[in-house]
C-alpha cells in the first residue's frame, strides 16, 4: 500500500474539522458521522463562522452551511476561500445554479445534505489534501450546465488534467505520459489560461475540475471516489 496522502498533508495528525451550522440537530449528526472515521476530529462547531474559526483556527476544513441565519453565506464562502481556507458547502440548497454559485465562490466542494455519511467523510478527506471528489448532486449539476463559452483544449492537455485529477501527482501524471513534469504543468496552466480567457477562471484544482466536467472534457465517473491512484504510479527502483 503507498503512503497516505490525508496522512502526509497533516503530518499524520488527524485533521481538523470546523463544523457551520445554525441547526444543532445538523451539526450533532454531522458530528457523529465524521466521529466514524479516526483520521477526522471536531476542533468547533457553530452558527457564526468566525466564532467557530476564531475558536478553531487551525481548521484544516470548513463544513459550512450555505444558508445561516435565513440569508445565503455565498459572500462568507469567497472570503473564507480568498483567505486560504478549504470550504466544503453542506447545504439543502441544490439547485445546479446555487451549486455552481459556490464553486465559483472558491468551495472545495458542494455537498448535498441528503447524501448521507459516506459522502460526507469522503468529501471531507478529500478537501483536507486538496483531491477532487465529486458526490452525485454536484456532478448532475456539473454535467447540466449548459453555459457555451467552452475553451477547446489539445489531447493532451484533457490527458494530462484527467490524469491528475485522478492520480493527484504532476510527478505521476509525468511518469504516465512518459513526459517531464515540467510538461505536465505547462499543459494544466494552458487549459487554465484557456479558461480566463473564456472569462471563467479557474484557478484552483477544484475549480478546474469543475469547469472540465461542465465541458464534458471529464466524466464524473472518469474521477470516481476520491481515492488516489498513486500506489500504482510509484518509480521502479
Amino acid at each position: 500500500m503507498g503512503a497516505d496522502p490525508v496522512a502526509a498533508m497533516t503530518d499524520g495528525r488527524p485533521i481538523g474539522v470546523a463544523i457551520v451550522d445554525d441547526h444543532p440537530v445538523v451539526v450533532e449528526g454531522v458530528r457523529a458521522w465524521l466521529a466514524t472515521e479516526p483520521r477526522l476530529t471536531v476542533l468547533a462547531t457553530g452558527d457564526d463562522p468566525d466564532e467557530v474559526l476564531r475558536a478553531a483556527p487551525d481548521a484544516d476544513v470548513v463544513l459550512l452551511d450555505l444558508r445561516l441565519h435565513g440569508r445565503m453565506a455565498l459572500d462568507k464562502l469567497a472570503e473564507l476561500s480568498a483567505a486560504g481556507r478549504r470550504v466544503v458547502v453542506y447545504s439543502e440548497h441544490t439547485d445546479p445554479q446555487t451549486m455552481l454559485a459556490a464553486l465559483d465562490a472558491g468551495a472545495a466542494a458542494f455537498l448535498a445534505k441528503h447524501e448521507g455519511r459516506e459522502h460526507c467523510v469522503a468529501t471531507v478527506l478529500a478537501a483536507a489534501s486538496d483531491r477532487p471528489y465529486v458526490p452525485p448532486a454536484l456532478a448532475g449539476a456539473m454535467v447540466g450546465d449548459p453555459r457555451p463559452d467552452r475553451p477547446m483544449l489539445s489531447d493532451k492537455e484533457r490527458e494530462a488534467l484527467l490524469l491528475w485529477f485522478q492520480s493527484m501527482s504532476k510527478a505521476s501524471v509525468a511518469r504516465r505520459m512518459q513526459i517531464s513534469e515540467h510538461t505536465v504543468k505547462q499543459y494544466v496552466d494552458r487549459a487554465r489560461i484557456k479558461y480566463t480567457r473564456a472569462g471563467r477562471p479557474a484557478a484552483t484544482k477544484a475549480a478546474l475540475l469543475a469547469r472540465a466536467i461542465e465541458d464534458g472534457l471529464v466524466r464524473p465517473e472518469e474521477i470516481g471516489i476520491y481515492r488516489s491512484q498513486a500506489t500504482h504510479d510509484r518509480p521502479t527502483p
